[in-house]
Order: C-alpha cells, then sequence, then structure tokens
C-alpha cells in the first residue's frame, strides 16, 4: 500500500521568585529565565518562514502509516528542499492562521489544513517533479495494529518453518499449534486476517512473525 500521498496547495517574560533569607543571607535571583521549549517553537517559526522566503513552491503533505525509515528516504531524496513534520500547531502559527497575520499571501489556507499526520515540503522543483516522485515511490510494509486488511491471510494447515522454540509464542497469539518431533504444526487451517477488517495487535503480530 502506498505509504505517503500527496495534497498539492501551491502559492505564488520576565520571572522573579523571592527565595527565603538564609542564615548566610544569600540571595538568589532567577529573571530574565525563559523556558527551552518557548525557545524551540520560537525557532521552529522562524525556520518556516525563512523557507518560505528561500523556495519557490510549498506542498501539503499527508503520511500514512508513518515509519521512521521512509520518513528518512524521504528527507535523503529531497536533500535540496526542506520537509517539516510534527508541531503542525507551531509551524501553523509561522505560516499565520488568519489572512491578516499570515506570512505570505494565501499560506492562512494551509496553515489552517495542517492537521493529524501531514506536514509542509519546500521545494523548487517543478510540480511534475514532486507529483512524479511521490507516485512512483511506494513501499510495503507489515501492518498495524488498527490498520486495514487490503487482502485476506490464510495459513493452511501443517509444518511451519519457524524454529520450534518459538512454538509458545505462536500459541499465544491465538494460533492452532503443537510441537510434533521437535517441528511446529498448524493443526488445521487458520485465517489470520479479512480483506475490509481492521487488524487486531496479535494478527498484525502474526504477519511479522511468519513472514
Amino acid at each position: 500500500t502506498l505509504l505517503y500521498t500527496i495534497k498539492f496547495e501551491r502559492y505564488q517574560g520576565y520571572y522573579s521568585i523571592a527565595m527565603p533569607k538564609s542564615k548566610r543571607d544569600k540571595v538568589v535571583s532567577l529573571t530574565n529565565t525563559k523556558k527551552k521549549g518557548y525557545a524551540t517553537k520560537t525557532d521552529l517559526v522562524t525556520e518556516v518562514q525563512e523557507c518560505c522566503d528561500k523556495f519557490n513552491s510549498l506542498y501539503l503533505i499527508e503520511v500514512h502509516n508513518e515509519r521512521n525509515n521512509l520518513l528518512k528516504e524521504i528527507r535523503n531524496d529531497w536533500k535540496n528542499s526542506r520537509l517539516f513534520m510534527g508541531r503542525n500547531k507551531v509551524m501553523a502559527v509561522g505560516l499565520g492562521r488568519t489572512k491578516e497575520s499570515e506570512y505570505k499571501p494565501n499560506l492562512h489556507s494551509i496553515a489552517n489544513k495542517l492537521v493529524g499526520k501531514r506536514g509542509l515540503l519546500f521545494t523548487n522543483e517543478s510540480t511534475d517533479v514532486v507529483r512524479g516522485w511521490f507516485n512512483d515511490h511506494s513501499r510495503f510494509c507489515f501492518a498495524r495494529s488498527g490498520s486495514v486488511a487490503t487482502e485476506t491471510v490464510e495459513l493452511p494447515s501443517g509444518p511451519l518453518d519457524l524454529p520450534h522454540s518459538m512454538e509458545p509464542q505462536l500459541r499465544q497469539l491465538g494460533l492452532p499449534t503443537r510441537l510434533k518431533d521437535g517441528v511446529i504444526v498448524l493443526e488445521h487451517d487458520h485465517t489470520v486476517c479479512t480483506a475490509g477488517k481492521s487488524f487486531t495487535t496479535q494478527q498484525a503480530v502474526i504477519l511479522v512473525t511468519i513472514n
């Protein structure tokens, strides 16, 4: 299944604490302190706005079945561009949520769509290049709990090519297995998942285990 799809949108304090006096009569001042999180958010807003000035195009992308290794692949293949994922509310502030506060014309429309597993891709590449890359780059991987099965997977009865030490684990996952002469045997046909239905945690683990 396609792990990432793309949707296109383009645009041409001070604190003071009075400490109780100690026997040494030492005063501790904590003025002009700022939380580290605030600085991180401010830096992100600045980065987003700098990218608005640096790149010609901005794309709103949506990621499905997120995997760190796949996001890393996108970043590696788009080294000359800039991808932002996460902290959507902070990025929206950088773009501007309203027409009055937007950093550049029409950015507020993208800022208001920054929800869920969505991010920003700043690039100088053409729309055809961006669309072509994302359409051609899909990866298959094991489903996670909650994902919807795209096909029905059935295991036929008989021996399983797995280490015998895994038999207790397979039984705990709900597979009708037993050991026979040191070989794991599936006692009868078993449906792991059904197309159109969501995976349970056990089903997802079974698919990974049997590869």
